[in-house]
């Protein structure tokens, strides 16, 4: 199979666990009614955004992974026939905690997981505070429809990510997120941040000459801590082609399923075209692995 027909599925979250299951498995049922044989929800999309502040009995949020979760996501994978990219807060022995992307096959079972590599540590996004860094590396999820290069959220931001996804034979990447801006923010700064957020995503397809889909949540979530006014997501999830042209747009306040085919065979005409693998001087690359050049 070559052309893939996707599911993107934006909602927003609540504090009720199944009122936002609920919503997600809406959108699967919608975007499988329309043919989506890949479905991708947003990051830790069975609850409010918890890392808005450093609380403790937000670790009781936390499942294993088999779980309540992936078992229910894993039947309707089933029952539906399709392939679904879920994120969950995975509680992996006690005191470790994992930010982790559940990909399910079409029979229901585990394909593979991806644990969140990058963890920022930012007003209104203390996730290191909950999070121990992955440990599974940077590598592909085979499934029937191809290899997924499952990242999740912060790694959009790291071109080292997505390359090392596409060296190992992605032949798409997923971006499960969870990202929004201070309401205080000016209008002018929200909309750069946002538009960095498309434009580093758009790049890597380039980059890499494959596919790029990215999912985010949206509505406000206020502060626990009242320490800070809070985060309004700005959902704009999308999925752009292997030349960063984009292919479906959603809106930056509704819940939204978004329906994108996908030609894979198109990554092999474009490489052949802008051959970046061929003219990589790994020769000359070796200070990468350091934190900064002096």
């Amino acid at each position: 199979m070559k052309t893939v027909r996707l599911g993107v599925i934006q909602h927003r979250c609540t504090a009720n666990r199944e009122d936002n299951i609920a919503r997600s498995l809406k959108g699967i049922h919608e975007a499988a009614a329309q043919g989506a044989q890949l479905l991708v929800l947003p990051e830790l999309h069975t609850s409010l955004y918890f890392c808005q502040t450093e609380d403790t009995r937000c670790f009781d949020l936390a499942e294993p992974i088999p779980g309540p979760s992936s078992a229910q996501f894993g039947r309707v994978a089933k029952e539906l026939g399709v392939v679904i990219v879920t994120s969950l807060f995975e509680r992996r022995a006690p005191g470790l905690y994992h930010n982790t992307a559940v990909v399910f096959e079409t029979d229901g079972s585990i394909a593979g997981q991806y644990r969140k590599m990058h963890i920022p540590d930012d007003p209104g996004y203390y996730e290191k505070f909950y999070f121990t860094p992955g440990d599974l590396g940077f590598t592909p999820i085979a499934t029937s429809l191809g290899c997924l290069g499952v990242l999740i959220c912060w790694d959009q931001w790291f071109p080292e990510a997505a390359r090392l996804m596409a060296m190992t034979g992605a032949e798409l990447l997923i971006y499960p997120t969870a990202i929004g801006y201070d309401p205080n923010d000016s209008p002018p700064e929200q909309k750069r941040q946002r538009d960095a957020w498309v434009t580093i995503q758009r790049s890597h397809a380039v980059a890499n000459g494959i596919p790029v889909i990215s999912v985010n949540r949206i509505g406000f979530e206020s502060d626990p801590s009242g320490a800070s006014a809070g985060a309004q997501f700005w959902g704009n999830s999308f999925v752009a082609g292997c030349q960063g042209e984009l292919l479906a747009v959603a809106a930056t306040e509704s819940e939204e399923v978004l329906i994108a085919d996908v030609d894979l065979r198109r990554s092999e005409q474009v490489r052949r075209i802008w051959p970046y693998f061929r003219d990589r001087r790994i020769d000359a690359y070796g200070d990468l692995v350091r934190r900064y050049r002096d």
